[in-house]
């Protein structure tokens, strides 16, 4: 992913009042309507000669590199075989999500998401980037027709490591590369799993949870987030709401 270019407006502003805002993909941005788990099978049967139990398991908030490891060890395989042939798995399921996405138009962008990110993406104060469990591939090819894959400044990916817990410091490590130095208090965490929320707790980020996806407001309130929205459709609110940081 490319960095926007360092500006003086961004310079310019006090490091202690910009926030970090990281993005879930799937079910928080868009849905893509099943195709990831349709192209990780036929990834995994390619690579490994088989897809374990796919069909009933859970990918919600699991990165990619807890998919495949769950998988493949549950089929049998051995840690070392799952691990040397990883790369392969993740290039062919890049190539089958790239074949059934297609023209994007089974790619749906959920409510609010687009002004959410470009009205966060424009403020002197916020940088706007992704914490997602997609490998960076993946990302990329379910965010590109959607046009806001330039905007998410900074991510950590599902490659990454396998514990999304430790995807908060790989993001922070990776802003700072960009000039912005962040507290984990100043980097809040928007999913819409109960996942997303014990990794922003983790880190002892803000956790934000929207229940776009498949866990209603009343599970992911249990979970106790920061913050909770049954969508982002009230664009004005959600914004102003994210950027004052609090509940």
């Amino acid at each position: 992913m490319r960095s926007r270019r360092w500006s003086p407006a961004f310079a310019a502003w006090p490091h202690s009042r910009v926030r970090l805002f990281l993005f879930d993909i799937d079910g928080t941005l868009v849905s893509v309507r099943g195709a990831g788990r349709t192209a990780f099978a036929r990834a995994l049967e390619e690579t490994y000669g088989t897809a374990g139990t796919i069909e009933r398991y859970d990918f919600r908030g699991r990165t990619d590199l807890r998919i495949v490891h769950d998988l493949m060890t549950e089929a049998g395989l051995d840690v070392e075989r799952i691990r040397d042939r990883v790369d392969d798995c993740f290039r062919a399921y890049a190539r089958e999500l790239t074949r059934i996405i297609g023209d994007g138009s089974r790619v749906k962008v959920l409510p609010g998401v687009a002004e959410v990110v470009r009205r966060l993406g424009a403020r002197p104060d916020a940088v706007v980037g992704l914490l997602t469990g997609n490998i960076e591939a993946g990302a990329r090819i379910k965010l590109e027709p959607t046009g806001l894959w330039p905007l998410f400044r900074v991510a950590a990916y599902g490659g990454d490591d396998a514990d999304r817990r430790r995807l908060p410091a790989i993001a922070r490590q990776r802003a700072r590369a960009i000039g912005h130095e962040f507290s984990f208090d100043r980097i809040t965490i928007i999913g819409d799993t109960p996942l997303d929320v014990e990794c922003a707790r983790a880190s002892g980020a803000v956790a934000v949870a929207v229940a776009t996806g498949q866990h209603p407001v009343d599970e992911l309130a249990t979970c106790r987030p920061d913050l909770l929205f049954s969508d982002l459709a009230d664009v004005d609110l959600v914004v102003a709401r994210l950027a004052d940081g609090t509940s």
